[in-house]
């Protein structure tokens, strides 16, 4: 087999380690760096091959042995697609096609020969935001095409890299790809020696990239100070929500603060305000993840000037009775909205309660004002406190109320006509002709008539007899209202019925049954015959 060196070649073979290793280490530079990983590339541009190898063959029959040297600088074009599982790995289809100078010069024995591939392979990738450099091997199918032989197909491999130049999130700058390229070929059954391909493929040209997500975002963080209005002594918690930084690496936090003592290295930590006069601090945090991921953020809190609680309070009632007692309402708030405290005192009496209300008892105190101290102090230590006073005024004692009135016996007839124990006589009359002048000069007044009878005395309704006849008198002959008068029948008196005036606002209280006296009529003096019967 020969092989003719060309200088061209011998310059690009030797590039090429340099070439990768260049690549290499952008990547290990460009390995932290964050950007949108496209889903798909698409590469097209300039390709420029140098084979490295000549062919030799036989041509018919016709002509003599010739031999024939691959052309050195043979022009094409190369486009390549790759589909990316995750941040480094791809795959990758690959084609190019190459042509020679388009003429056969039998002199210089040099053939126009063409080279073209389609092959498929791994790419790794190392993005960072600005350069993407990538290491890639293919393998597939290369096609040698001398003009005096015919075209040739074999499994061919591709070694190399390249670097991209990111112009924006679509479009990248290919700035060189540099491939070695390995492949045998035999032009005819047996036919030795065989003719191998050991050269080098450059390219450059545009990649496109679709997909992905959107663009990074670059880290930030938000502070938040709680609460962020405080007295001096009171703490404060400063919170840290950092974002947009990668899940994977371990976050570090960094505080100052323009007053206070700082207390913590996390993304939470405490601010002691002992000590701080009033006005407005400020806590700055600086976050990072210890590569190229910053951020910072501030919080300001307000330290207040203290202010002490208010109270008032009032009696109810204000003027009481001897021994009677009064509610102390206090109304007290503190402008810190701190946590308030009560006590009471009294000048005479005793005073109990702890919160908003105290009751004042004014057992064994002289009549005349009682002198009652509100005070209020809130949480702080120590306290601020304020007092309020009001009065109270025990009364003389009134004189005792007329007892309530009551009913009372007025009076009572008899029947003492066994004929007729149920007649109202005219004894009786005379007594109830008093008892109706009595309901009229109390028109306010009622009557209760209370009939009863002795035990020998067998007939039915008896007591309830005297009592309706008794009525009947009343209303029939004196004029009295019935509403105003009520019967009971059951008194244990004996042969009388009894007559008991109620005046207004008091009532009987008799336990003798009320008259039904829809079932108990008067008996008239001189009662109708009955229909039928004779005298």
């Amino acid at each position: 087999m020969l092989f003719r060196s060309q200088s061209g070649l011998h310059q690009a073979i030797a590039i090429l380690p340099a070439t990768l290793t260049l690549l290499c280490v952008l990547g290990a530079s460009a390995a932290g760096q964050d950007r949108p990983i496209p889903k798909w590339e698409l590469y097209g541009g300039y390709s420029l091959f140098y084979p490295g190898g000549d062919v030799h063959g036989q041509r018919p029959a016709a002509l003599l042995p010739l031999s024939s040297r691959l052309e050195t600088n043979p022009h094409g074009a190369g486009v390549s697609g790759t589909y990316n599982f995750n941040r480094w790995l791809g795959l990758t289809i690959d084609a190019s096609t190459h042509w020679g100078s388009g003429e056969t010069n039998l002199a210089t024995r040099i053939d126009d020969t063409r080279f073209t591939n389609i092959s498929l392979g791994p790419k790794i990738t190392f993005r960072s935001a600005h350069f993407s450099p990538f290491l890639e091997a293919l393998a597939g199918d290369h096609r040698l095409v001398p003009e005096a032989f015919h075209s040739v197909d074999k499994l061919g491999v591709m070694l190399g890299g390249g670097l991209d130049i990111n112009l924006s999130r679509h479009i990248a700058l290919r700035l060189l790809r540099a491939d070695y390229v390995f492949s045998t070929y035999r032009f005819a059954p047996g036919a030795v020696p065989t003719t191998d391909i050991r050269g080098v493929r450059l390219q450059t040209g545009l990649n496109f990239m679709f997909g992905g997500g959107e663009p990074a975002v670059a880290p930030s963080a938000a502070c938040s100070a709680q609460p962020t209005d405080v007295y001096a002594g009171e703490p404060v918690q400063i919170t840290v929500n950092p974002s947009n930084f990668n899940p994977k690496r371990t976050l570090s936090y960094g505080y100052n603060a323009t007053g206070g003592k700082v207390n913590g290295t996390g993304p939470t930590l405490s601010v002691d305000t002992t000590g701080l006069n009033s006005g407005a601090y400020t806590v700055t945090a600086n976050v990072t993840d210890g590569k190229k991921g910053r951020a910072s953020c501030a919080a300001t809190f307000n330290v207040k000037q203290a202010q002490a609680p208010t109270i008032s309070c009032s009696p109810n009632p204000a003027t009481v009775e001897p021994g009677g007692s009064s509610t102390i309402n206090s109304n007290a708030g503190s402008p810190d909205n701190r946590r308030l405290t009560y006590s009471y005192s009294a000048s005479a009496g005793t005073i109990s309660g702890n919160d908003a209300s105290a009751t004042l008892n004014t057992a064994g105190a002289q009549p005349g004002p009682i002198t009652v101290t509100c005070n209020v102090a809130d949480d702080r230590t120590p306290p601020l406190t304020a007092s309020s006073t009001t009065t109270v005024t025990v009364e003389v004692p009134p004189p005792p109320p007329p007892p309530p009135p009551a009913a009372s016996k007025i009076n009572q007839i008899e029947f003492p006509n066994l004929q007729k124990p149920w007649r109202v006589d005219n004894t009786a009359k005379a007594i109830l002709d008093d008892v109706a002048l009595r309901l009229q000069r109390e028109p306010d007044a009622k009557l209760v008539i209370v009939g009863s009878q002795e035990e020998t005395e067998r007939r039915k309704n008896l007591s309830a007899e005297r009592a309706v006849d008794a009525k009947a008198y009343l209303t029939q002959e004196k004029g009295i209202d019935p509403s105003r008068i009520e019967t009971r029948s059951g008194g244990t008196a004996g042969k009388v019925a009894e007559f008991w005036i109620v005046p207004a606002g008091a009532s009987y209280s008799g336990s003798e049954a009320t008259v039904d006296e829809n079932l108990v009529k008067a008996i008239p003096d001189h009662p109708a015959a009955r229909r039928g019967v004779k005298k």
